[in-house]
């Protein structure tokens, strides 16, 4: 693993931390509890880190608990390009980092939790 594998699969050591997980890990989970700690860590100096990691954590908090619709995987990532490179310090870009790849790498995991989570409501309104 060099930083040169890394980029070609489109991702890197960030700030040189590596999780690992199994396939049993909830990805979305996983992303959320990271989502949480920018939102905490962020100092509030600037506005596209302290609002935007808040809407980050908000909007992967729904998705976790399958209350967001399919839609707002496009908006978490408009999110996120609003924050990286917009921020003081290194904190934002971290913030986002995590969600890029979350959906460049599991969008389709990401829309299959969706769309069974709309379709459990419908069938029981029905």
């Amino acid at each position: 693993m060099d930083f040169d594998a890394l980029k070609a699969v489109q991702s890197g050591l960030g700030i040189a931390a590596v999780i690992v997980m199994d396939k049993s890990t909830d990805i979305v989970d996983a992303i959320t509890q990271l989502s949480y700690f920018y939102k905490h860590e962020s100092c509030g100096q600037c506005t596209p880190c302290r609002e935007g990691t808040g809407w980050l954590w908000m909007i992967i908090e729904r998705m976790k608990t399958r209350n967001a619709k399919l839609e707002e995987i496009d908006m978490l990532q408009e999110v996120t390009k609003k924050i990286k490179g917009h921020t003081i310090c290194a904190l934002g870009d971290a913030a986002a980092w995590p969600v890029q790849g979350l959906i460049r790498h599991f969008r389709p995991e990401m829309e299959r939790i969706m769309t069974c989570a709309e379709r459990e409501i419908v069938e029981a309104t029905a």
